[in-house]
């Protein structure tokens, strides 16, 4: 596949842009409702799925499945990754004003890592060969460890990465807005805020660690691995709006992505050295799977409505007071100037 530079760079303008048009659209802390969300998840699905019509008319049939088949694996991963952000939402009960700033940056540090790990998979595969063989083995085994796994849920309470940082960052006990760093009594203090988005680009790169492979044994283009994951992800903070109350019905999704997961590792070992499975074939065998699991589950709890996850009845955090956020000293000092040398 003949990628020039000019169309790197073309692509990441574009992602820049639509990350800046969707930052100005939600410039005021708001309440995100599932309307507007099913709006803005319909805008970047179309962008996805338009970019990858142009991929397919641009480079042919088969690359245009390559890309539309990693872009499915990438989309239903990051539903459960959704789900994760939930969880974490929840608990911490974070403002539902303040979600989508937090999400916002979660995700740009979320489009930054992923292209660094697509960048060092790509150098590995190129130059030695039998990191597939790892990368098929990892897949078969998460997908495994899923399956067996499904009805366990993250629990941010006992999160080594929440513990490291309460123990290593000095942190205030409530949020002030959307601020991740205050100052108090001339002291540099943490927001809970910033704990939260610590948490939310741990837990991507957790499931960076499943998807990246994943998509690899799809395609070994690193231009259609790093879009399909691009426009997976930017649709991430719409999404997690229209299905996180949603959760307790799909009950059959967990299974279903192991499925593909342990699917996509078979493909990458016969690829190998025995068979290699045509990508409209592997492209159906994964649409087929999580129609099945989403199509299952949305039966298995018909009737039931959208509902909030239960929060705790002693939330971690507080909101700070007015008194308290008037109190507050600027974060960034000014530099006093240089007094001036005067001959005596």
């Amino acid at each position: 596949m003949d990628v020039s530079l000019s169309l790197w760079l073309a692509v990441l303008g574009l992602i820049v842009a639509m990350l800046a048009v969707d930052l100005f659209a939600h410039r005021r802390a708001h309440v995100i409702g599932v309307r507007e969300a099913a709006a803005w998840s319909a805008v970047w699905v179309l962008i996805g799925v338009g970019f990858g019509a142009w991929v397919w008319s641009r480079y042919g049939a088969e690359l245009g499945q390559q890309y539309f088949a990693g872009y499915l694996i990438e989309k239903s991963l990051a539903v459960d990754n959704v789900f994760v952000w939930a969880i974490v939402l929840t608990f911490f009960a974070v403002p539902r004003e303040h979600e989508h700033w937090v999400l916002f940056l979660g995700v740009l540090g979320a489009l930054v890592l992923r292209g660094l790990f697509i960048a060092g998979g790509a150098v590995l595969i190129s130059s030695f060969g039998w990191v597939l063989f790892l990368f098929a083995a990892f897949l078969l085994w998460t997908g495994y460890r899923m399956i067996r796994q499904r009805d366990e849920h993250i629990d941010p309470q006992r999160s080594r990465a929440l513990r490291l940082f309460r123990r290593y960052v000095p942190m205030t006990d409530a949020y002030h807005g959307q601020r991740f760093l205050v100052r108090r009594d001339g002291v540099l203090l943490a927001t809970p805020l910033l704990a939260v988005l610590v948490l939310v680009e741990v837990t991507d790169v957790v499931f960076a660690v499943d998807s990246i492979p994943a998509i690899f044994a799809v395609t070994d283009e690193p231009f259609l691995v790093f879009t399909a994951n691009a426009f997976a992800v930017l649709g991430l903070r719409a999404m997690y709006f229209l299905l996180a109350d949603l959760v307790h019905r799909f009950v059959h999704l967990k299974v279903g992505l192991a499925l593909v997961l342990m699917w996509v590792g078979v493909k990458m070992l016969l690829k190998i050295d025995v068979y290699y499975i045509p990508t409209a074939v592997s492209l159906a065998v994964i649409a087929t799977i999580l129609v099945v699991a989403i199509a299952a589950s949305l039966r298995a709890t018909r009737g039931q409505v959208r509902r909030a996850l239960p929060s705790p009845s002693t939330p971690p955090f507080r909101v700070a007071t007015e008194e308290e956020l008037a109190a507050l000293e600027p974060v960034w000092r000014r530099r006093r100037p240089a007094r001036e040398w005067t001959p005596s």
